[in-house]
C-alpha cells in the first residue's frame, strides 16, 4: 500500500483542529466527535507501516473538515502593502546590483545545507551533536566524527540529508525546496514579468514542479489545483497548513528584484503566497520579501531592513507579534542560547513548521548577529524548528548586508562548489554566479508604475 502524506483526510483532521484552535474557533464537538470515531490526532510516524482506514472514518474526516473550512481571508489592508500609491524607485545599477545578489544566492544555499541535517530534530538534540564535537555555539558545519554512537542512536541525523550535508560529505549543493522555489520564481518572472498572476503561479507549478517536490500547504494546494479547484480557494481547501512556512521561503526572489521597494516586494510575494496561504501564512512571505528588498538596496543595516518587513505587514497580527517579540529579546539578552529557550517556551504549541516561530526565530537571530553573515545563520539553525529553511532566508538577508561573494567566509561558500542540484527542468547543475546574473536582469525589468490594491477576496476574516 502506498501511503501520501500530507494529503489523506484522516491525516489532515488533526492539523485542521489545532490550525482552527489558532484562529479562535470553537472545535470541541468536532474533536470529541473524531476521537469517539477512533480517528487520531497526530499522523503516523515517518516509517510507519501504511493502514487503511475504513471508509466510515475516511468519510467522517471529509465531513469534519468541510465544517471547519475557514472562510476566505479579505487580505492585506485596502490599498495594499505600503498603500495605493507606493511607488517602485529606481533599481541599483547593475553592477553593484550583481554582487549582493551573487552573494545572497550563495548565502541562501550555505544557510539551508547548514540546517539540513537537524532539521525535524529537538532543540535539545541539536545542542547534543553539536557540543559533542565542540561546535557550540555553533560555528561550522555539523559533523558526525567524535559523536558517540549512543547520542547518534538517540538522535539520527535527518535521514533524507545525512549523506549530503555534513562536514565530510558536502560536495556541491544538493536538491532543497528552499533552492526549487527561487528557481521558479525565476521562471515566472521570465514567463510572466512583474504582472503576473497567482493562477500564472498555479500554471507554473503544474508544468514544471514535480509534485513529490512539494510538502504541507504546497502539497495541498497542487492536490487542489489537480482536482480543479481554483485559486484561492486552493489556500483554503482541506488545508490546515495555510499559516505554515512554505510561502515565506518562496518570498526570496519577491525581494531580490525588486531592491529598495519594500512594498513591490510584498506586492510581489502577495500574489505568489495566496496560491497556497493565508493571513499569517501570507504575512510572513510579504514580511521576508519586504525584508530582503531592503537589504537588496545596500543602503541600510539589519535593524533597518526589518523594520521594512514589518511595515508590510498588519501591526496586530500574530506574526507581527511574533516578529517583534524576536527582535526585542534578542535586543535585550546576550546569550542567544536564552533568546531561543524563551522563544521556546511562548510559540513551542506550534508544529515546528509553523510560520510564527519561526519568523520569531529568523529575526531574533538576524538582531543578535547585527547581520553579520556567519552569525545569522549559525544562530537561525542553533535554535531549532524548520532548521534549513531558517538558515536559508538568514543567509540571503546577511548575504546581500556582506555586499559581496568574497565577504563570505570561504568555509561556507567552498564547498558549494559553484553548483547547485534541482529537479527543476533547465536548473540542475547552474552555477549561483549564473543565478545572480539571471536574476540582476529580472531585477531591471519594467517596474509598475504604482501598486493597486490587493484584491478584495472576501468579507469575512478570521482572527488573524
Amino acid at each position: 500500500m502506498i501511503r501520501l502524506t500530507w494529503v489523506q483526510p484522516e491525516d489532515l483532521v488533526g492539523h485542521e483542529l489545532r490550525q482552527s484552535e489558532e484562529e479562535g474557533k470553537d472545535t470541541s464537538s468536532v474533536r470529541t466527535r473524531w476521537l469517539t470515531a477512533g480517528g487520531h490526532l497526530a499522523p503516523p510516524r515517518a516509517g510507519a507501516s501504511p493502514t487503511a482506514p475504513s471508509p466510515q472514518l475516511r468519510a467522517l474526516a471529509v465531513q469534519l473538515l468541510d465544517e471547519l473550512s475557514s472562510p476566505l481571508w479579505a487580505g492585506v489592508p485596502q490599498g495594499g502593502p505600503g498603500g495605493r500609491n507606493a511607488t517602485h524607485p529606481a533599481a541599483p545599477e547593475k553592477e553593484a546590483l550583481r554582487p549582493r545578489l551573487h552573494a545572497a544566492w550563495l548565502g541562501r544555499a550555505a544557510g539551508c545545507l547548514l540546517g539540513k541535517p537537524v532539521e525535524k530534530l529537538p532543540l535539545a538534540a541539536i545542542r547534543s551533536l553539536a557540543k559533542a564535537t565542540g561546535n557550540w555555539p555553533l560555528s561550522s558545519w555539523f559533523t558526525q566524527r567524535g559523536v558517540p554512537r549512543d547520542l547518534l542512536r538517540n538522535h539520527p541525523w535527518n535521514k533524507r540529508s545525512a549523506t549530503t550535508s555534513l562536514a565530510e560529505n558536502i560536495n556541491g549543493m544538493p536538491e532543497d525546496d528552499d533552492l526549487n522555489y527561487p528557481l521558479l520564481n525565476l521562471r515566472l518572472l521570465q514567463r510572466h514579468g512583474r504582472h503576473f498572476t497567482t493562477t500564472d503561479v498555479a500554471t507554473l507549478w503544474l508544468d514544471e514542479l514535480p509534485a513529490a517536490r512539494t510538502f504541507t500547504a504546497e502539497r495541498i494546494a497542487y492536490r487542489n489545483l489537480l482536482n480543479g479547484i481554483e485559486p484561492p480557494h486552493t489556500a483554503t481547501h482541506h488545508n490546515p497548513f495555510r499559516e505554515w512556512i512554505g510561502a515565506l521561503i518562496r518570498a526570496d526572489v519577491h525581494g531580490w528584484t525588486n531592491p529598495g521597494s519594500p512594498a513591490a516586494a510584498a506586492d510581489s510575494a502577495y500574489r505568489d503566497a495566496c496560491l497556497t496561504h493565508t493571513a499569517n501564512g501570507v504575512y510572513g512571505a510579504m514580511f521576508a520579501a519586504a525584508t530582503i528588498a531592503e537589504a537588496a538596496a545596500g543602503t541600510g543595516d539589519v535593524h533597518h531592513c526589518l523594520r521594512a518587513g514589518l511595515g508590510v505587514v498588519p501591526p496586530d497580527s500574530r506574526l507581527s507579534r511574533a516578529v517583534r517579540h524576536g527582535i526585542q529579546l534578542a535586543a535585550c539578552t546576550r546569550d542567544f542560547d536564552q533568546v531561543v529557550d524563551k522563544l521556546h517556551a511562548a510559540y513551542g504549541h506550534h508544529h515546528w513548521v509553523h510560520v510564527i516561530p519561526n519568523a520569531a526565530l529568523l529575526a531574533a537571530a538576524l538582531t543578535h548577529a547585527e547581520g553579520d553573515f556567519t552569525g545569522s545563520i549559525t544562530r537561525a539553525v542553533s535554535g531549532g524548528w524548520d532548521t534549513d529553511s531558517n538558515g536559508a532566508t538568514a543567509g540571503s538577508i546577511a548575504g546581500l548586508l556582506a555586499g559581496h561573494p568574497d565577504a563570505l567566509p570561504d568555509r561556507w561558500t567552498a564547498p558549494l562548489k559553484n553548483r547547485l542540484a534541482s529537479s527543476i527542468a533547465g536548473f540542475d547543475g547552474v552555477g549561483f554566479d549564473t543565478l545572480s546574473d539571471l536574476t540582476t536582469e529580472l531585477a531591471a525589468l519594467p517596474a509598475l508604475p504604482t501598486l493597486t490594491a490587493l484584491p478584495e477576496i472576501a468579507q469575512e476574516v478570521p482572527t488573524p
